[in-house]
């Protein structure tokens, strides 16, 4: 067996730090994906792609020029695996890592430029009042998928979208299942771009949250995925769409709909988002916002 050659070392070590770095950050907390299904796109966002074939080669390449050096990375890593691991079982190590994270993030905020850029053309905008609908719309979504009962958001969301969630939910009836989302922190909440497309005005919201997201067996209570006391760090974009040309109404509060704003009556809205009284659509963005996207981001 060759001796340790600390010359040789030094020339990797560069190499053997990224390669640690990038190891540990794939088995830290942060980087888990989440359980959150309602999501209508992709809800888990990882560390990325790392191929594994470079770590594997670059240990060969080391225990063929130096084996005492190579046995020393290993080492360094397996120990490194191990501590990573056990403080991944740790749910007070990996709550605390997950609300670090969401409290430290520093998240992109438009809502001035972009309240600026809607009263132009709608001078009763309050970007206050729809962050306070948009993180309304979003509590609600949590609290029904939670319930299993999709119904109570019927008039915030647009039909395709209010279908999508509803199918999704109804699998989880079939299987006995219950995805319970709960003690959800909203962190930040904003307005991030308005756009104007063919007769329709589009809004986003990105939203951050720390939540505890677990599925339980609905016969046993039984837990099967994921785990009840551990936090995640959720971030979204909620879509919003409404008629071009519409304005708010000052009278309005904020932009709950409690009352059919074709003829009046108290909203009761129909799986196919008519109102109950006249038969009007209210949940297509002809009278008002209504969410018609919501997915994580990276």
């Amino acid at each position: 067996m060759k001796n340790l050659n600390f010359s040789k070392l030094r020339k990797f070590l560069p190499l053997i730090l990224v390669l640690l770095a990038v190891f540990c950050s794939l088995t830290a907390i942060g980087d888990v994906g989440n359980q959150n299904r309602y999501s209508s796109g992709d809800s888990g966002f990882g560390g990325g792609d790392f191929d594994i074939g470079m770590l594997v080669g670059f240990l060969i390449n080391l225990f063929i020029e130096s084996p005492v050096m190579g046995i020393i990375v290993l080492v360094i890593i397996i120990v490194a695996y191990r501590v990573m691991k056990k403080k991944g079982s740790d749910t007070t190590y990996v709550n605390q890592n997950v609300n670090r994270q969401a409290e430290n993030e520093v998240t992109p905020d438009f809502t001035a430029a972009v309240a600026a850029e809607i009263q132009t053309i709608d001078p009763n905008f309050s970007s206050d009042k729809f962050i306070g609908f948009a993180r309304e719309v979003f509590m609600k979504i949590q609290e029904a998928w939670t319930t299993k009962d999709w119904k109570p958001i019927r008039s915030f969301e647009s039909e395709t979208l209010f279908n999508q969630h509803k199918q999704q939910l109804d699998e989880y009836i079939r299987m006995g299942k219950t995805n319970v989302v709960e003690k959800i922190g909203i962190k930040h909440c904003s307005l991030h771009e308005f756009r104007q497309d063919g007769d329709k005005e589009v809004l986003t919201v990105w939203l951050n949250a720390v939540m505890r997201d677990y599925v339980i067996d609905d016969a046993t209570k039984k837990v099967l995925e994921s785990d009840p006391n551990r936090d995640w760090y959720m971030k979204y974009e909620m879509v919003f769409n409404r008629k071009a040309g519409l304005k708010t109404e000052l009278a309005k509060k904020g932009n709950v709909i409690t009352n059919c704003p074709n003829c009046g009556a108290p909203t009761e809205i129909t799986s196919a988002g008519q109102c109950t009284y006249c038969g009007s659509v209210v949940t297509n963005g002809e009278h008002d916002w209504v969410l018609t996207d919501i997915h994580s981001r990276s």
